[in-house]
């Protein structure tokens, strides 16, 4: 058999393999989580890849690590809502950062699978920010014991920075770094200005609809009661003109995402908007009173990933508190292109600055950080 055909020839099995395997893997007739739960399987024997629940505060919360290398930092991620937890939505933007940290979420109490774990009357009179604060230093402790670190990262997203800026405020020695992501820095504050920005943005697209309900309103937030009501009307359409996610009237991806998440099933994805309704009510007027204003030093090294585009917690606030901060360290990175989202919106970036502004404050390597 001369080259040419020997070439074919091999050319042919190969293409029959492929085939086969190809039907033999359409037979099994995977659904979506299954497929996302293969492609983020850590195989690696160094990894770490584990879900499991631990007693935290009177209550069993659900934890979820993943990571490539265990050597590697820890960072343990405090999810945003109140009640929306990050575990379920991890999958669409945490796979590149596992080869790099360790990275640790949690379903906080009342919130998705630890909502499932404790009878909700049980847990609503303990829906207070202090207690949450509490929950993460314990848990902080905890896998910082589990996988033999010193200290580990903190983020907090939108609600989870006003939990882990008290945190990190409260037991510095836990933490090499605080990392605000959709930083709350005064709760009517961010909620004056995002009805400003929705406001304007109605008018400037001819929306008499939307500007009729907005100045139903207004003054906002006023001297009024800030009702969960006025503060959906408020938000729905800020978040409307791109203030949830960067030019995005529509944000579906985000809100479907856990319909194919490996962690969740469908109990566990019912359960977020159960837990959302049986968390706002308790920590609504405590978050409005949030003010972090008066906090002028931080012990510990504080960057913050700030949306241009963020009209649910806007970024001009922290832009303005980072100035006049003293710090050990300090670092405010501006995300042109992402709203609220960043995480999920500018994802290269986002692993990007962990790795040039965060992962050395980690590894002992403070001489290469940016000035």
């Amino acid at each position: 058999m001369n080259a040419p055909v020997k070439f074919y020839a091999k050319l042919f099995v190969l293409f029959l393999v492929l085939a086969t395997a190809a039907t033999s893997s359409s037979a099994k007739d995977p659904d979506g989580r299954e497929i996302v739960a293969d492609l983020g399987k850590i195989v690696n024997p160094q990894g770490v890849q584990e879900n499991y629940k631990v007693r935290i505060g009177g209550v069993d919360q659900w934890i979820y690590a993943r990571g490539q290398d265990r050597d590697n930092p820890i960072i343990l991620f405090i999810h945003g809502g109140p009640a929306s937890p990050s575990a379920p939505t991890m999958w669409m933007y945490q796979r590149p950062i596992e080869e790099y940290f360790t990275v640790v979420n949690y379903d906080q109490r009342g919130a998705g699978k630890t909502y499932l774990e404790t009878d909700p009357d049980t847990v609503r009179d303990s829906l207070r920010i202090d207690q949450y604060v509490n929950d993460a230093i314990d848990i902080a402790k905890y896998v910082s014991n589990r996988y033999g670190k010193k200290k580990v990262i903190l983020i907090g997203h939108s609600w989870g920075t006003v939990i882990g800026m008290k945190a990190a405020l409260a037991r510095p020695d836990l933490f090499y770094a605080y990392v605000g992501i959709g930083q709350v820095i005064n709760s009517r504050e961010n909620e004056r200005l995002s009805f400003d920005y929705g406001l304007a943005q109605a008018k400037k697209a001819g929306n008499q609809a939307a500007v009729k309900e907005l100045e139903a309103i207004a003054p906002y937030p006023g001297t009024q009661p800030l009702t969960r009501e006025r503060i959906i009307t408020a938000r729905k359409w800020a978040q409307y003109y791109g203030g949830l996610a960067a030019f995005r009237s529509d944000f579906g991806y985000y809100f479907n995402a856990p319909l194919l998440s490996p962690e969740y099933d469908q109990q566990a994805a019912a359960a977020i908007d159960k837990g959302s309704m049986l968390t706002l009510g308790r920590v609504l007027p405590e978050f409005l009173e949030v003010d972090m204003k008066p906090v002028v030093k931080f012990p510990i090294p504080v960057i913050m990933f700030m949306g241009r585009q963020d009209y649910t917690t806007p970024s001009e606030p922290t832009d303005e508190w980072l100035k006049k901060l003293d710090a050990p360290y300090k670092k405010g990175i501006w995300f042109e292109h992402a709203a609220h989202l960043v995480q999920f919106e500018e994802p290269g970036k986002t692993l990007v600055s962990l790795l040039t502004y965060v992962r050395p404050l980690a590894t002992g390597n403070v001489a290469d950080l940016p000035k």
